[in-house]
């Protein structure tokens, strides 16, 4: 964090800034702080790569990712996601990922949401798209990326979402506002791009 300190945060004032780790996903840093109480204290905040989620939605069907994560240690299904990379705009990076990971462009995209996976110690806004009129081919792997492409109907999905099956935050969200979507009208958002 570059700045002039003290800095006022909100009702917190911090009055020192540290870097404790930083590689090309995440950063970590440790903030000396004046509470909102008056008392001295630290706050710590994980900043990971800003980030997309893509549901591909053609006909009823719904395209998602199988994939083992290191973090938490099992396979997890979910909708495409990956990270902004510097310089390139949310859109660009959705399409990116969903080429790389399913093979898929799509020539219809809707964005639906920015959501903060969890806000009190982590920043990692993650833009949330539909995506529709797929066409599909090969796919652009990275070295660490083992994925399946599974073919869900929107009402398994939904139901995945709501046993816990599917339990990626973004991949939740964006699922639940299709099936708002299929069952309720239209979405709220922003008009569709059309490639």
């Amino acid at each position: 964090m570059a700045a002039d300190f003290p800095l006022k945060h909100g009702p917190w004032t911090i009055n020192a800034s540290t870097s404790i780790y930083q590689d090309p996903w995440l950063s970590l840093r440790k903030d000396d702080v004046t509470r909102p109480d008056g008392e001295p204290g630290t706050y710590s905040v994980v900043e990971i790569k800003h980030g997309v989620c893509v549901v591909a939605w053609q006909g009823d069907q719904i395209y998602l990712t199988s994939e083992f994560h290191y973090a938490v240690g099992r396979t997890t299904l979910e909708a495409v996601s990956g990270g902004v990379d510097e310089g390139e705009s949310q859109l660009t990076a959705a399409k990116r990922e969903l080429k790389e990971e399913l093979g898929i462009t799509a020539n219809v995209w809707k964005p639906l949401m920015t959501i903060d996976p969890f806000t009190a110690s982590v920043l990692s806004p993650t833009a949330l798209f539909l995506a529709t009129e797929l066409e599909f081919g090969d796919r652009e792997l990275e070295g660490t990326e083992q994925i399946q492409m599974v073919e869900q109907s929107i009402s398994e999905a939904y139901k995945h979402v709501c046993e816990g099956t599917i339990s990626h935050a973004p991949s939740c969200l964006a699922i639940m506002s299709l099936w708002i979507h299929r069952h309720h009208g239209d979405l709220a958002t922003p008009a569709e791009n059309r490639d």
